[in-house]
């Protein structure tokens, strides 16, 4: 059984997630690790099985497309299988019971729209979308392609017959500056969780401490301590889907209760 906080610390989550509360929820890898999709930082990481400069960089695409897409035709088969699990679920809920609720992921995956979220800010992009390589006149910037597997690796532009690519931020790759704007609006907020990330990588790490300077309650939850652990009003240490099951059930019962939440 894994470990899990004290139902003093669960209840100290749940007392600030009030009706009117404003919501900003960012996670990460870890969120989507109980259905069944691979971390890049975790041991299991497919960092151990692939380093991400072979992999996750436009220079590694110009090098070797079929490589790179090789590798994600692989995750995007993996991720085809899987199926959003209780902390997935417990934010589209979320997305549905406050009236200013954010949800901004740095993860690929499409699970939190999957599972019926509201308001999702995605950071790097997802998988499940492609672009033209070359930007040619004829395509959209973007445009969604599901696949599973794909015909042809590497797949081509049906505009210019040239590469297409994943529709996904690589390393060294600017975030769009349009999500960016929004997700830095969203740390005016009530309450800012951090949820499975591992609070190194910008600017995703910095919107912890945005949020902490324009005065909201902030907290993390994750299976281990990360850099933001000692900047966070309240750290809980568990998986997501167990820790978010617990806390909205303590919402549940407030509600049933006449409580305010």
């Amino acid at each position: 059984m894994p470990n899990v906080p004290s139902s003093r610390a669960l209840d100290l989550l749940a007392d600030h997630l009030t009706a009117n509360a404003r919501v900003t929820v960012l996670t990460g890898a870890g969120v989507s690790a109980a259905s069944g999709v691979p971390t890049f930082r975790g041991e299991e990481g497919l960092w151990k099985q692939h380093r991400p400069e072979q992999l996750a960089t436009p220079e590694a695409f110009a090098r070797d497309p079929r490589l790179v897409w090789e590798w994600y035709d692989w995750r995007r088969q993996r991720i085809a299988a899987c199926r959003p699990n209780k902390a997935h679920e417990v934010l589209a809920a979320w997305s549905e019971r406050y009236t200013d609720f954010t949800l901004i992921t740095q993860n690929v995956d499409g699970l939190h729209e999957r599972a019926g979220t509201h308001n999702v800010l995605r950071m790097h992009g997802s998988i499940w979308e492609v672009a033209c390589w070359t930007r040619c006149a004829g395509s959209p910037l973007r445009w969604r392609d599901e696949t599973v597997p794909l015909p042809v690796i590497p797949p081509r532009c049906s505009h210019c017959d040239g590469l297409i690519r994943p529709g996904v931020v690589w390393f060294g790759e600017a975030i769009e500056p349009g999500i960016l704007m929004r997700c830095r609006e969203a740390t005016r907020c009530d309450v800012f969780l951090t949820i499975g990330t591992s609070a190194v990588v910008n600017p995703a790490a910095s919107l912890v401490q945005e949020a902490l300077e324009r005065g909201a309650y902030t907290a993390e939850i994750n299976l281990e301590a990360t850099p933001a652990s000692s900047l966070v009003d309240h750290a809980l240490r568990g998986p997501a889907e167990i820790i978010l099951a617990a806390v909205n059930e303590r919402l549940g019962r407030l509600c049933g209760s006449g409580g305010s939440r």
